[in-house]
């Protein structure tokens, strides 16, 4: 009996038996749980599928790893066990149709038993502590907008610790999710539920939740907005300046509502004095607040905008990062405590939902200068006794020769038909390199690169939207500073240019992230 006869005839009846498929509520699914890393010329390394997941209430509640008959009836526990990891199961189960064996993934208990849990066993052994709002949760499904948006399982992981704690009364919650991995589809997930069942801060579902999107910066913030578009177009508010300014007042009617930390900043009081635009809002307004990128000041305790986060105390504030614990951002995880979820940007890549990245480092004959005589100076002053080094070049001291000798090593080195970001010291830097770019490209396009930075306003953020457009080939290059480090979805990015020193870990994953997103034919 091969393993396909050993899973009709022997485990698929079992799994009946129990009611498994049968009660309301109950599913048995075969998972592709991660596609497996990207090794080169289009192949993958093996993928990790579950033969079943038993899932109830919407919940993963175990893992079954079946084999043909003729063999041990353990002989998948090890792939049981790894599959139960990755996707947070109480339980896991290896069987060969005959003899079944069941591994507790919490006590580590372990050893046969005569017959499979009903749903209702499983559920109430791992949910021991019984929570109407659990209960609430579970009813909800997911929006999956007919079919085409299945949750990958750490998004699931996500969406289920961030609900669980809300379950427990906790009012500070923080994920950790590698760039590229959806914290916007998560961020809509958990709003879904939240809106779907109407829980809000008084606990009684008495009326919709108001949720806030709080980001840095309108490119995320934007990109939100349009991400939720499943919602009714009333739930939806976008708070920007221009629409307070005509209306007098900020926008109170809707449940979602979507702005930056920078818009709740620019309020004026009857006398012209500057007054923070988000006390409008009485500190219970919103029962749940989802900071983007909530290392980048929110939760500093020297940042202006930790007065937002304070104000509206009462709220259950959620904060999303990239960003793993380290000393330069020590306040985010003072601030919202421990992620209840973390997955990191080598679990993307191992398991295939990111993509590989290798560095390649080009040095140059002048990473160092000191000022002789023989040199020519154009403009300002020269400390004739100082060694200049990288990160003073193009901040205090520009040698025009050597940008346009780097830039063209780097151009020798792309295909210059892919998309490609240049990260530069400044934003003069950035435009002196656009323009170095287009003297030396092959294509005819007069818009082949382009800068987007904060001076290049609502054209930068045109250029930009093109150059996300995966149909789109021109603009090919954009030159930046620091506006496209984070946050920026633009799938078929090829390379990454490091025209400045990074001198963070976390922002060269920031910066990184740009490109390890999937696309076809990209590994």
């Amino acid at each position: 009996m091969n393993e396909a006869e050993t899973r009709a005839e022997l485990i698929d009846p079992a799994l009946k038996a129990a009611g498994w498929g049968i009660s309301e509520g109950s599913r048995i699914r075969r998972e592709v749980i991660a596609p497996g890393r990207l090794v080169g010329n289009g192949k993958r390394a093996q993928s990790d599928i579950a033969d079943y997941v038993l899932v109830y209430r919407g919940e993963k509640l175990a893992v079954i790893e079946a084999k043909k008959r003729g063999l041990p009836d353990t002989e998948g526990l090890g792939q049981a066990k790894k599959y139960a990891e990755k996707l947070q199961t109480r339980f896991a189960y290896s069987t060969n149709g005959i003899g079944l064996y069941q591994v507790d993934m919490h006590t580590g208990a372990e050893g046969y038993v005569n017959q499979y849990p009903t749903p209702d066993e499983l559920w109430d052994v791992t949910f021991s502590e019984a929570n109407e709002w659990r209960d609430c949760f579970a009813a909800i499904p997911f929006e999956d907008k007919s079919g085409t948006w299945e949750a990958r399982y750490y998004q699931h992981n996500a969406i289920k610790h961030v609900l669980e704690a809300i379950c427990q009364g906790k009012d500070r919650i923080l994920l950790t999710m590698a760039t590229g991995t959806g914290k916007t589809f998560i961020a809509f997930q958990l709003a879904w539920k939240l809106f779907q069942s109407r829980w809000n801060l008084s606990r009684q579902p008495t009326r919709r939740p108001r949720i806030l999107f709080l980001a840095d910066r309108n490119i995320l913030a934007n990109q939100a907005y349009n991400s939720f578009s499943a919602f009714p177009d009333d739930a939806l508010v976008r708070i920007d300046p221009e629409a307070i300014k005509k209306r007098g007042r900020v926008p109170k009617n809707g449940s979602i509502f979507f702005t930056i930390f920078q818009t709740f900043m620019t309020g004026r009081d009857d006398a012209g004095n500057p007054t923070p635009k988000f006390s409008d809002y009485l500190p219970d307004f919103f029962d749940f607040i989802i900071i983007d990128e909530c290392h980048r000041g929110g939760a500093s305790d020297e940042s202006t905008w930790r007065g937002i986060l304070e104000y509206f105390s009462p709220a259950v504030q959620l904060g999303l990062t990239a960003t793993p614990k380290r000393k330069n951002n020590a306040d985010t995880y003072a601030y919202f405590g421990e992620p209840v979820y973390t997955y990191a940007l080598k679990d993307g890549i191992n398991d295939g939902f990111l993509t590989p990245f290798k560095v390649r480092q080009i040095e140059t004959t002048l990473d160092e200068y000191i000022y002789s005589t023989e040199d020519e100076l154009i403009e300002g002053a020269v400390d004739e006794a100082r060694t200049y080094t990288e990160a003073d070049f193009n901040r205090i001291i520009e040698i025009s020769d050597r940008e346009r000798y780097r830039v063209q090593l780097f151009m020798e080195e792309i295909d210059q038909n892919q998309k490609t970001l240049v990260f530069c010291a400044n934003q003069p830097h950035a435009l002196a390199v656009r323009d170095l770019i287009n003297q030396m490209k092959i294509s005819s396009e007069p818009n082949y690169c382009v800068r987007v930075t904060a001076d290049d306003g609502k054209l930068g953020e045109q250029h930009l939207s093109t150059f996300q457009d995966n149909e789109k080939t021109i603009p090919t290059i954009l030159t930046t500073s620091q506006k496209l480090s984070t946050g920026v979805d633009a799938r078929n990015v090829r390379n990454i240019v490091l025209m400045r020193p990074i001198n963070s870990m976390i922002e060269f994953k920031q910066i990184i992230g740009r490109g390890t997103r999937l696309f076809d034919g990209k590994d």
